[in-house]
């Protein structure tokens, strides 16, 4: 995913209350990916990886808990349906499954980045 997109999707998430930051990507690696905090002190890292599916893997103090497993079909989704199935994953169990709806929406978390955002997007927002 690249960086921009991952700006949307996260955007977008917190709008709906979804804790949802920008996966930075490692030294020598150009893929970013969405991290969403999850109860439990968890985290849940999505589509780091550089594969057209979208998958994530549940951490809890750098250590694999859970995993959502591919979702079928989704290297086809739009950023609609990707930011449909991050907001409807339900991480209760290890092998984390979608919820046959999203949960309703909590308040609007503000928009990451601040005052550099705006700088580096040229104050059109």
């Amino acid at each position: 995913m690249d960086e921009s997109r991952a700006r949307r999707v996260v955007d977008a998430l917190r709008e709906r209350g979804v804790p949802a930051h920008v996966a930075q990507p490692r030294a020598g690696v150009s893929q970013f990916g969405i991290r969403v905090v999850v109860p439990g002190d968890r985290e849940a890292l999505w589509d780091t990886d550089g594969t057209a599916g979208l998958e994530a893997t549940v951490m809890a103090n750098g250590m694999l808990v859970g995993f959502v497993p591919h979702i079928e079909g989704s290297e086809h989704f739009t950023e609609e349906q990707v930011i449909d199935a991050i907001a409807r994953t339900d991480y209760d169990q290890p092998v984390a499954r979608q919820r046959s709806a999203a949960p309703p929406p909590a308040p609007a978390l503000p928009r990451e980045g601040g005052f550099f955002r705006r700088f580096m997007e040229g104050f059109r927002e």
